[in-house]
């Protein structure tokens, strides 16, 4: 069996960054972070690669676009965790996937459980 699949999570809020931790190793997967700054996500991104991430949009200190960037730009597949819609999106981004907030774990498999699949 290979290495695990790592799952980056950039998420501010500590309930809901621990909550998606659990989540994402209950589906197989390593997470990487939790992490509340991209600063802190870009870090953990040169360190190693991960096959997805979970994108808190507003973050501390700003938002996540330059963590979606990096990872478009490495072809990692990326979700947006928003309470909000895409009309709320920077137009680069109108095109990504949404995990809208208040979401379950079956939101977070649908995006998950492909990769672990990929990976596995």
């Amino acid at each position: 069996m290979g290495a695990p699949v790592r799952i980056l999570i950039v998420e501010d809020e500590p309930v809901i960054a621990e909550m998606l931790r659990e989540w994402v190793t209950e589906l197989g997967c390593e997470p990487v972070g939790p992490v509340s700054s991209a600063d802190a996500a870009m870090a953990l991104l040169a360190d190693k690669p991960v096959a997805g991430a979970i994108l808190d949009i507003a973050i501390a200190g700003g938002n996540s676009y330059e963590i979606a960037t990096k990872l478009r730009e490495c072809g990692a597949p990326f979700v947006f965790a928003t309470g909000h819609g895409s009309e709320d999106l920077d137009p680069q981004f109108r095109d990504a996937a949404l995990l809208l907030k208040p979401f379950n774990f079956d939101d977070l498999a649908g995006f998950v459980e492909p990769l672990r699949k990929l990976g596995g």
